[in-house]
């Protein structure tokens, strides 16, 4: 989790910095992983990524608009030293032949991993703020595993398959394989 971070002097800026950070980090690890797997088709892994990066994109900004509100210019204490790896997935996770659903499931663990920081976190602050803000965020975790877990209900079977496994599809039209 955190490698220098006294929770219970976290004031709420700092909680607002510590909290964009992540989303920065999260949103950077999705992206390299985007690049690395590349996107063929709307629904492969590489697409999923990609998608996971707007959606972090997104809260990072809504907690800078926040924090600019509050605190305008004010330059933050924490730096992204200060935070490991707690939402972005591993840097192993992915592989070049994974499939959407293994893509889904990374995504998935992340965003278990950050309501479990949050949770965790929210058991050293004190100060009412920041405890409150930690609880938001770790209810919008909560939203974001149960939407992977609806998403991934409903994937077809094929979005189990890795993507070399479509490519030698039988069934799977020429015309949507790879070429050799």
């Amino acid at each position: 989790m955190s490698t220098k971070i006294d929770f219970s002097r976290l004031s709420l800026m700092d909680a607002l910095d510590l909290a964009a950070l992540i989303e920065i980090e999260a949103s950077r690890r999705y992206a390299l992983f985007a690049e690395q797997l590349g996107t063929h088709d709307a629904d492969d892994a590489g697409a999923v990524f990609a998608s996971m990066v707007v959606n972090e994109n997104k809260h990072g900004e809504q907690l800078a608009e926040r924090r600019m509100k509050l605190f305008g210019e004010t330059p933050p204490k924490v730096k992204l030293d200060d935070i490991f790896d707690v939402e972005a997935p591993d840097v192993g996770a992915p592989s070049r032949n994974m499939s959407p659903l293994q893509a889904y499931q990374v995504a998935l663990k992340a965003e278990q991993k950050a309501h479990a920081f949050y949770d965790q976190a929210l058991r050293w602050v004190t100060q009412p703020d920041v405890k409150a803000l930690f609880e938001e965020l770790r209810e919008e975790e909560a939203e974001h595993v149960q939407m992977l877990s609806d998403i991934m209900a409903k994937l077809p079977p094929s979005a189990a398959m890795e993507s070399e496994d479509l490519d030698h599809d039988p069934y799977r039209p020429a015309r949507d394989r790879e070429p050799y």
